[in-house]
């Protein structure tokens, strides 16, 4: 049981290297074990503390040492290379704060994790508790977050006597009940990790203006950003290192190279070329000061599917930078929510920026059964459309379906249901990508094998539906018919194939040159309009149509 908890947490440990590694390659890690009987660290100053690794950016290097401990193999190595000794986290403590100053460089955030599964490492030794106390607390003054990432165990793991003055209070609302239950599963701990490791950035900080003199601080946050490939970086191919591109301006006549104060845009308007200075530019472009201004409230059913034109983001209080905004913002939240409605506000993501309607809808917070937060409270931020962005389409018109195809469709439908979770389904081309990578710079002879879970499951598909695709297919296509065998039928060779001729009513016509919306109409079907009417044009690009019929219809 033991080596099975060990095994658990290098697995942890793996992962935090490999994902480090991909997302945030310059964040400094670095792993050290305590309550062994080797002692190696800066200067040999503490017993029983052995550091496996110094704070250090990741390498492929490092995830193959971690590699090495994982397995029987592996865990004969560790007891030759480290042994097992005395128990004292305020030694492993204080050798950790040591790693953090001999660190020059300005860190933007220092954390600290344990993985335990002791819930009184020092079996009941008043001075070594009271010493690692001691050492936690100095190193939360210096800005150092702990956390504890404890395995369940025989008998339950009680956080109260000892570890609950180690760790560090949770930094929002959220996370209370988070260093309660231990965990007793490899995802869940890996799941309390990741969570922790991630720190949360704010894509702007705002004022939400509730009415004259009333302000809220919040913070927006993009909870899904599309994951995508790192771009190629350009190497020196004598090299290998990394180059620089440049690029500069040069005068079309003359050939001097132009400074930025020597640049103006201008935009073409009417046949006349409007030229303006960049703070000219800047000025039209400011409408008013970044915020969110409320507008007044609506019920959820106005909020219509079609009027997410963008990645939703989400509203978050930001309690440091106006006190009480954190309660107000609750107050409102629970409103929202129990009245069941939004709140439509006007926003100004950033200066310079135009404004935008958005709808807050409130969400209520989501713990699950290791009470872990799985949905957070707070508003997800609507983009909605202006008038100019909606569409009219005209959908072509198709015969309907009978109730009896409709009653075998909803069978069909119900069969096939399922719990989607979008956190489910990885990106094949993505992880392909990264295994690739991992393979190359741990000379492994092969890639691991990547499971593509966006694949439709033929079989089970089939075991589920039985003969219902069979009936619909029946009451649907004609008898005889099989997709799989339909042929495309042959062009003859030698005979120019007739296109119909897309001919459109004089009235319609004339309806598109009242509305202005000639440029829907394709250019085969313009030619032949102007076939029609008697229209001579001397070009075959879709503006010249555009006028020459507007100009025949207009008349």
């Amino acid at each position: 049981m033991k080596s099975k908890r060990k095994e658990s947490n290098l697995e942890v440990v793996r992962s935090v290297y490999t994902s480090k590694i991909i997302s945030s390659h310059r964040d400094l890690v670095a792993l050290v074990f305590y309550g062994t009987e080797q002692s190696k660290n800066p200067r040999n100053s503490f017993k029983y503390v052995y550091v496996y690794h110094d704070l250090d950016e990741p390498g492929a290097k490092r995830v193959q040492e971690v590699d090495a401990l994982r397995g029987e193999k592996g865990a004969r190595l560790a007891a030759e290379t480290m042994g097992s000794g005395e128990t004292s986290l305020g030694d492993a403590l204080w050798c950790c704060a040591n790693l953090y100053s001999d660190i020059k460089l300005r860190l933007s955030h220092k954390r600290l994790m344990i993985f335990t599964c002791r819930d009184e490492p020092h079996r009941g030794d008043s001075a070594k508790d009271r010493q690692a106390r001691t050492k936690a607390s100095d190193l939360k003054e210096t800005g150092v977050i702990i956390d504890l990432m404890h395995l369940m165990k025989p008998g339950g793991f009680d956080v109260a006597p000892f570890f609950r003055d180690i760790v560090s209070q949770p930094e929002d609302e959220s996370e209370l009940g988070l260093h309660l239950e231990p965990c007793d599963k490899l995802e869940d701990l890996q799941k309390r990790v990741r969570a922790k490791e991630q720190k949360k950035r704010a894509m702007a900080r705002l004022n939400l203006c509730l009415g004259e003199g009333i302000n809220v601080a919040v913070g927006i946050y993009a909870t899904a950003v599309t994951a995508r490939k790192p771009a190629a970086i350009r190497l020196y191919r004598e090299t290998n290192e990394p180059v620089r591109s440049k690029t500069r301006t040069f005068h079309m006549q003359t050939g001097s190279l132009l400074l930025p104060s020597e640049i103006k845009k201008a935009q073409t308007y009417g046949k006349k070329q409007i030229v303006m200075e960049r703070d000219e530019v800047d000025s039209i472009k400011k409408f008013q000061d970044p915020g969110l201004y409320l507008i007044g409230f609506k019920p959820m059913e106005k909020l219509k599917t079609h009027h997410h034109i963008r990645p939703a983001v989400f509203l978050y209080p930001e309690e440091g930078e106006v006190k009480g905004s954190a309660c107000l913002f609750s107050a409102l939240l629970m409103k929202c929510s129990e009245r069941n409605v939004f709140a439509l506000c006007r926003c100004v993501s950033r200066r310079n920026y135009p404004p935008r309607f958005v709808a807050l809808v409130p969400q209520r917070e989501e713990v699950d059964e290791g009470k872990v937060q799985f949905t957070p409270p707070g508003f997800n931020v609507i983009y909605l459309p202006y008038a100019d962005d909606l569409r009219t389409l005209d959908p072509p018109q198709c015969p309907s379906a009978s109730q009896i195809q409709v009653d075998k469709m909803k069978e069909i439908v119900s069969k096939l249901r399922f719990k989607y979770r979008s956190e489910a389904f990885e990106n094949p081309v993505i992880q392909q990508h990264y295994r690739n990578l991992e393979a190359l710079a741990l000379d492994m002879m092969a890639p691991e094998d990547t499971e593509d879970l966006i694949m439709p499951k033929v079989d089970q598909i089939n075991h589920r539906l039985g003969p219902l695709a069979e009936e619909f297919k029946d009451l649907v296509y004609p008898a005889g018919y099989n997709p799989e065998s339909k042929s495309v039928a042959k062009r003859k060779t030698g005979v120019a194939e007739k296109k119909p001729k897309a001919e459109v009513p004089e009235d319609e016509l004339r309806a598109h040159v009242q509305n202005g919306t000639l440029g829907k109409l394709t250019v085969p079907v313009l030619k032949e309009a102007c076939k029609q009417f008697g229209v001579r044009t001397t070009g075959t690009k879709k503006q010249e149509l555009i006028d020459a019929l507007t100009t025949r219809l207009a008349a």
